[in-house]
């Protein structure tokens, strides 16, 4: 008997072996399922987005997964987190590193779907699409213009590079390849569809492709393609893979997207679906053999700027929260959460007899720390860079940057006092006369404008500080730049003659903010405190005292904050802590007078 287990125990190694040492697989599509080698194969999928977790918990992730039942993990590439500057890619470092994500999938004996854009929603700034483009005052994005396409092409290539050689057809784990994402949601250019899809062929994608859309008719027929399988956004019932059939009924359709939780705005309450649905819905699919993916199985963090944003219309602008827990099966530390055990215990059902899940990885350490006072203090107005003269004000975009904020300035003439206008402002600022704060206005609220005071200086200075809270993400509003986007008018007399500061708080900024103990009189503050720890581990830093801004632990941003909630903890994970002595920076946009912080094991 113990040589008999001695002899299978060798197999499965054997088995496992001959997957990571580069097995080549033959995947391809029929008219109604997926074959792996020529047999059906039914993907069981979870979501990971390799930008919004720290490499170092990529491998526990890709587990966590797999213990849930999981034989396939898809993951969104971000094209705007690798192109770092304008023709410059980085896939290698830290989190960027693609073909190392790749690779642990792999040596978990799970395969890959790669779902790289250019376009990809997914709750991130501007969908993925990097800002650059925005410079470009008349550019039209996911169509045929050629000032994106040359773009997207050049990003295309930069990734097949990294990625044609981790296809199952070369003994890599990437099953299929996504074209464009829920593009029937959008627009109706079959020919840029086609197009992104011979790019890819060009460079060397030879795996099946596939289309994500809503199960409706009008959704479906723009934004499919021939040869490629259709994925639904969700499809969790009969009627929704119907709708595909009657679309193409040549290729096979899977639920591409299957909700286990949902995304949070500023200012919402957190998103908490009913797993009882949930449940439902997996066990429809199981019981009729249909492929589905997760969205997501963990959703990780929106770190430093990349948080996206929706709108209902063009007057509506509603940003996301940091934190991307998404009320997924694998919360935001990495920790399995009632949902996932009860998807788990339902996957496990439908194992062959004598298979059974491996065992759930061992969580994370998590920490806290005592409250500390952040009592050194710089701020923005005595550390601004060298201004931009500008006839009138312009979107960050057009002075080259990605994020943050921006500061505009200028002296009032003639018109001195009196409703002031700001048209378009994207997305939150706070307005200065003289020094002395006047108010705020949020875009979020439809707020543009506030009653500027009778100043006794004769030529008053006006300063509007704006933050750009994150580009929408899907939708007819796509084209979302950041700071005053047109004009800012007092008392119908447009003000011209700006000086232009860019601030988007990058590393080399922040290292040289000189610090003191004085207390700032204006806001737009920043504030500094040390804490010491003997372990690390993950933890919450709690800002709950708070009011609106951005923190960063060890150089590292973990992201905004708001006092509208719901979130009122950042994560920050081990790997950015170190034993000793930690730094914490904090900027807020209305603080005058320093708080408390402390790192707690929990998000409330």
């Amino acid at each position: 008997m113990n040589k008999l287990l001695t002899t299978i125990c060798l197999v499965a190694m054997l088995t496992l072996n001959m997957f990571s040492q580069n097995t080549k697989h033959d995947f391809t599509l029929s008219k109604t399922e997926f074959l792996l080698d020529g047999k059906p194969y039914q993907i069981i999928s979870g979501e990971i987005h390799p930008a919004r977790v720290p490499v170092e918990y990529w491998k526990h992730r890709i587990q966590m997964a797999k213990a849930m039942g999981c034989n396939t993990i898809a993951a969104y590439i971000f094209w705007n987190y690798h192109e770092v500057e304008r023709g410059v890619f980085d896939f290698q470092t830290g989190n960027r590193n693609i073909a190392q994500f790749a690779s642990l999938v792999q040596e978990e004996g799970m395969f890959l779907i790669l779902r790289p854009g250019p376009y990809v929603c997914a709750e991130w700034d501007f969908g993925g699409i990097p800002s650059y483009l925005l410079s470009v005052p008349d550019i039209k994005v996911r169509c045929m213009d050629p000032r994106y396409t040359e773009a997207a092409e050049r990003y295309i290539k930069s990734l097949a590079n990294q990625v044609t050689d981790l296809q199952v057809t070369k003994g890599g784990p990437i099953l299929m390849v996504q074209i464009e994402n829920e593009y029937g949601s959008y627009g109706n250019d079959r020919t840029y569809m086609k197009w992104l899809q011979q790019v890819w062929k060009e460079c060397g994608i030879e795996v099946p492709f596939y289309t994500s859309d809503g199960a409706t008719p009008y959704m479906l027929e723009a934004g499919s393609l021939p040869d490629a399988a259709i994925g639904l956004d969700p499809g969790s019932n009969a009627g929704d893979f119907e709708q595909a059939t009657i679309v193409n009924p040549n290729v096979p359709s899977f639920c591409s997207e299957l909700y286990p939780g949902w995304l949070t705005h500023w200012g919402e309450k957190w998103q908490r679906p009913d797993v009882g649905e949930l449940v439902k819905d997996v066990k429809w699919l199981m019981d009729n053999k249909k492929s589905f993916n997760f969205y997501v199985i963990h959703g990780g963090t929106n770190f430093g700027y990349w948080a996206g944003a929706n709108t209902a219309g063009p007057a509506t602008y509603q940003p996301d929260v940091t934190s991307y827990d998404y009320d997924a099966p694998i919360n935001e530390m990495g920790q399995a959460t009632p949902k996932y055990e009860e998807l788990r215990k339902v996957l496990a059902g439908y194992l062959p007899v004598g298979q059974k899940l491996t065992d759930v990885p061992a969580p994370m350490p998590v920490i806290n720390f005592p409250e500390i006072t952040l009592n050194a203090t710089a701020t923005v107005w005595a550390n601004l860079p060298k201004a931009i003269q500008s006839p009138q004000p312009k979107p960050m975009e057009m002075f080259g940057q990605k994020g943050g904020f921006i500061l505009y300035r200028t002296k009032l003439i003639g018109r001195k006092s009196g409703k002031l206008r700001i048209t378009e402002l994207h997305d939150y600022a706070t307005i200065f006369v003289d020094g002395k704060y006047v108010g705020k206005l949020d875009r979020s609220k439809a707020e543009n404008s506030i009653e500027l005071p009778v100043s006794d200086t004769e030529f008053p200075q006006l300063d509007i500080l704006v933050e750009g809270m994150g580009r929408i993400n899907f939708a007819e509003y796509m084209i979302d730049r950041k700071g005053i986007t047109e004009r800012v008018s007092l008392m119908g007399m447009t003000l011209m003659n700006w000086e232009i500061f860019n601030l988007p708080f990058e590393e080399a900024y922040l290292n040289n903010l000189k610090f003191s103990s004085e207390k700032s009189a204006r806001p737009g503050t920043f504030f500094k405190g040390e804490f010491e720890l003997s372990t690390v581990g993950d933890t919450y830093i709690d800002v709950s005292h708070w009011e609106k801004g951005v923190v960063w632990v060890n150089g590292h941003n973990l992201g905004r904050y708001w006092n509208i909630g719901p979130q009122f903890q950042l994560y920050c994970p081990a790997p950015w802590l170190k034993k000793g002595k930690n730094e914490i920076v904090i900027f807020d946009l209305h603080q005058l007078q320093p708080k408390t912080v402390k790192g707690v094991k929990t998000m409330n």
